[in-house]
């Protein structure tokens, strides 16, 4: 994965620049090669404890200090260096993986169990990490099944709690006749730290298409118009019309880190509202990024996952094809879209999530725990609309009354 920020079109590089009307159709694709030679991902197995989330000084909790590399005590104020990893960020091929577990599917794969290192209390769970019930301790993987994929990569938490609530107080508060609950959910310990898996794929494309391409071009026609004296005048005027030919050809376009939401935890347009997510924060997987956070495991399976994600690389080669097409107007007919080099990395990115109710409905805000950004539903409180209608309606009648008496007095 690249560390540079993701192109304007999520998951796709910049496109290119449109072609002149009349040029050759873009270069042949890149012959066809092996993918790159690369590991499979991790197998996710039962793992001898790497790191303690308990304080070195007092026995309390640890847990991850966001935009740092330390482990924070809350209770005696400890930190504790979180060691970077002697790894790297690998992506996999997506065609080796497919071919060697054609029936591996996440649904068949059993919960695991969780043990609070503070008061050993154990969770029965399908997340890689919670926060102790009893004790509020954190909760960290003890065992995980054969056959779940280990994350290749996280974005640690950039959004203190702090800030979080501080971005979502700047949010309620441009939200117009929003119920008192809302605001309180900004001023309270409302919001709960989660990682949420995402996949990201690449991929080669080639596409051969056909289509058509339409010209613009104008003809003087005439017409009878009203002469505004109850008569009628002959005018003329430029009438368009477009003129169809066939075209066809070849384009080629990469993809890098398509973004795919792993979980169905949270609707994806909410998820997708809340990035550009800054891909190039993102570290080798440690579980220590994940103390004291909870972190959802994927419930798509990597091959659905790919599907998805091809659905958004169709609409980018879309807008190259109409591009190569030209003209003022284009029709595709058909394309051939070649997928070549597919790689896959799972990934998890951090949010803040409040969820409250209010008039026996659930309703949830995130924070962008990476960047900031604030997306979530909100109601409206009927009694502020209704006093505002009211203030309206007294506005308008005393501006009525104000009217009414300055012309009696004149």
């Amino acid at each position: 994965m690249s560390d540079q920020a993701p192109p304007p079109i999520p998951g796709a590089a910049p496109p290119p620049p449109p072609p002149v009307p009349g040029t050759p159709p873009a270069a042949p694709p890149m012959p066809a090669g092996p993918a790159p030679d690369v590991p499979p991902p991790r197998p996710a197995q039962a793992q001898p404890e790497t790191f303690t989330s308990v304080c070195p000084g007092c026995g309390s909790q640890l847990a991850y200090q966001p935009g740092t590399m330390m482990l924070h005590c809350d209770t005696c104020g400890t930190d504790v260096e979180i060691k970077p990893v002697d790894a790297r960020i690998t992506e996999h091929s997506l065609d080796e993986w497919e071919a060697a577990n054609q029936n591996t599917f996440v649904a068949k794969i059993a919960a695991f169990e969780l043990t609070c290192q503070n008061c050993g209390a154990t969770s029965t769970t399908t997340d890689l990490s919670s926060i102790c019930q009893f004790c509020g301790g954190a909760l960290v993987a003890t065992d995980r099944p054969e056959g779940l994929i280990t994350p290749e990569a996280v974005i640690p938490f950039q959004v203190q709690k702090k800030q979080a609530h501080d971005e979502f107080g700047k949010w309620v508060t441009s939200r117009w006749f929003a119920p008192n609950a809302l605001k309180k959910v900004g001023s309270t310990e409302g919001l709960t730290g989660t990682y949420l898996p995402h996949w990201t794929y690449d991929s080669n494309t080639a596409t051969d298409y056909t289509g058509q391409r339409g010209d613009y071009y104008y003809t003087t026609e005439t017409r009878q118009v009203s002469d505004g004296r109850g008569g009628w005048r002959t005018e003329t005027y430029q009438q368009r019309h477009t003129a169809w030919h066939h075209a066809s050809g070849h384009v080629a376009r990469p993809f890098d880190d398509v973004l795919v939401l792993g979980a169905h935890t949270l609707d994806p347009e909410k998820v997708q509202k809340m990035g550009p997510w800054r891909l190039g924060d993102a570290k080798p997987f440690q579980d220590e990024f994940l103390t004291g956070f909870a972190a959802v495991r994927y419930d798509l399976d990597p091959q659905a996952g790919a599907e998805q994600a091809k659905q958004q690389m169709v609409a980018v080669i879309q807008d190259d094809v109409r591009r190569d097409i030209g003209g003022d107007e284009q029709r595709i007919s058909h394309m051939d879209v070649v997928y070549r080099d597919n790689m896959f990395k799972l990934l998890l990115m951090p949010l803040w999530i409040a969820t409250y109710l209010y008039a026996g409905k659930t309703w949830q805000v995130m924070v962008n725990a990476n960047t900031g950004e604030v997306v979530g539903d909100r109601p409206y409180s009927a009694w502020k609309i209704t006093l505002a209608v009211l203030a309206g309606v007294l506005l308008v009648a005393g501006i009525v009354a104000a009217v009414v008496l300055s012309r009696r007095s004149g």
